[in-house]
């Protein structure tokens, strides 16, 4: 979402395409506030529907506090679900609660916040028709992308910080969107026990050594909003994390 554009407040229905499920959409969210919620709920809705894949969001709130869930529960559309913990625990732990729930082909999740527009969905939902990898993945490596020069350098950074550590060739673990496999993320969900920022990164971690190594890439766009910054006690619980499963899955060898 530009940083001009102000979020719509037209209603959350949409209409299904067809039974069955061929999507799940996990929104993790913690105070995003109410119309930015809602607006990426609808657009995601809508995103899905326009290219006819029969889908379910399930909104995982994060113990948050700013009437974002009392919004979605007023008038909840039979596509959506809702998950509440009751205080905050980590976008990781949301999503393992989301993906624990999901029912479909292919499972994902979009960031709340509307840094990444839904409407990107399509290509995701394309991709996987076309060729059914293992999980598809947003990156954020292309000139369209405004966001911050501090942003932009922790991430060229952090991704470099990983590659040395992982020996991983994804160009872009952390950006908020990803579509995985339904039986993938059966094999995997078990082995998840990220709580934050990191989840990302363990999945693909996991992957790799299970042989689930069929990857393809969707370039997004990410959109600088006003007062989005990263800080530094957030940097330094994403490095401390992503140490940890270094330890735990390359050192010490576990799962």
């Amino acid at each position: 979402m530009a940083p001009d554009d102000q979020p719509s407040d037209r209603p959350l229905r949409v209409e299904r395409p067809s039974p069955g499920l061929d999507v799940s959409l996990v929104i993790p969210f913690y105070n995003p506030g109410p119309p930015v919620l809602l607006d990426t709920v609808r657009r995601s809705a809508e995103a899905l529907a326009a290219c006819h894949a029969s889908f379910e969001i399930i909104a995982v709130s994060d113990g948050t506090d700013d009437g974002s869930l009392e919004a979605l529960a007023e008038h909840p559309p039979e596509w959506l679900r809702l998950v509440e913990v009751p205080r905050n625990r980590g976008k990781g732990h949301a999503l393992r609660l989301g993906f624990a729930q999901a029912r479909a082909d292919y499972v994902g999740f979009i960031d709340a916040d509307g840094d990444i527009a839904p409407e990107v969905l399509g290509d995701f939902v394309a991709a996987a028709r076309a060729d059914r990898p293992d999980i598809i993945f947003g990156s954020k490596r292309y000139s369209g992308s405004r966001y911050s020069p501090v942003r932009r350098l922790y991430s060229i950074g952090y991704q470099r910080f990983v590659r040395g550590l992982f020996n991983l060739s994804v160009a872009d673990t952390q950006t908020g969107i990803k579509l995985v496999r339904g039986d993938v993320l059966g094999v995997l969900l078990p082995l998840l026990s990220e709580e934050r920022f990191v989840l990302d990164l363990e999945l693909f971690v996991l992957a790799r050594r299970l042989g689930f190594d069929r990857l393809f890439e969707v370039p997004v766009r990410i959109e600088k909003r006003l007062g989005s910054t990263v800080s530094w006690r957030s940097v330094r619980s994403i490095l401390t994390d992503t140490v940890g499963i270094f330890w735990r899955l390359r050192v010490r060898r576990r799962r």
